[in-house]
């Protein structure tokens, strides 16, 4: 493990892109849907507990939220999407605001798209896969609650998304994870280190 990333703190939340740091440095983004796992997979790569608030009911992230990791790179836990039981307008302000910040934002560096293994790529995850391709980011893909299958299950589940990514080329990658397990940090420290310069 890289104890850079221990050092995370909370640096600010945004409802809106004019609330936002400076558009400056380093910014990794996660994002996938409510209940991914996003929350958690942050606290288990930070080796904290708490520095982004996990729920039991899937869409309580309703914010941008940045974690400061020093002077110029931050993690942004972005509005889980796809699954909150929220009134439509409120989706639709989640909505234009991870729009503007994936499609304005000059110093984001990558994505993690965080995806249920049991339950890979349904249509809210390929838009946002394609959104990114198209936006020029390279993305991450971990395939989260890999301690929920066996194995084999869990393999299978990993070679059969590399066979569906296959068509975007090198920038996008996949790797299993588990929060719970503390399984594929390493393999998620080297991605970002890349993305950080480090």
């Amino acid at each position: 493990m890289n104890p850079f990333y221990h050092r995370a703190t909370y640096l600010t939340s945004a409802s809106e892109i004019s609330q936002t740091p400076p558009d400056e440095g380093y910014e990794v983004a996660f994002a996938g849907r409510s209940n991914a796992g996003k929350s958690s997979a942050i606290n288990t790569l930070c080796q904290q507990k708490a520095l982004a608030r996990t729920s039991k009911t899937p869409g309580r992230t309703r914010l941008l939220n940045f974690f400061e990791l020093d002077d110029e790179r931050r993690l942004v836990d972005l509005p889980g999407y796809g699954y909150a039981k929220v009134p439509v307008a409120v989706k639709n302000q989640w909505q234009k605001s991870l729009a503007q910040y994936m499609e304005k934002r000059e110093c984001l560096k990558g994505l993690i798209l965080l995806m249920d293994c049991r339950h890979p790529m349904p249509d809210f995850d390929r838009q946002m896969l394609d959104w990114n391709v198209h936006n020029g980011f390279p993305t991450h893909i971990l395939l989260t609650k890999s301690d929920k299958l066996k194995k084999g299950p869990a393999q299978n589940a990993l070679l059969k998304m590399r066979r569906d990514i296959s068509e975007y080329g090198d920038t996008v990658s996949v790797q299993l994870f588990s929060s719970l397990k503390h399984q594929g940090i390493d393999e998620v420290h080297r991605v970002l280190d890349k993305w950080f310069e480090l």
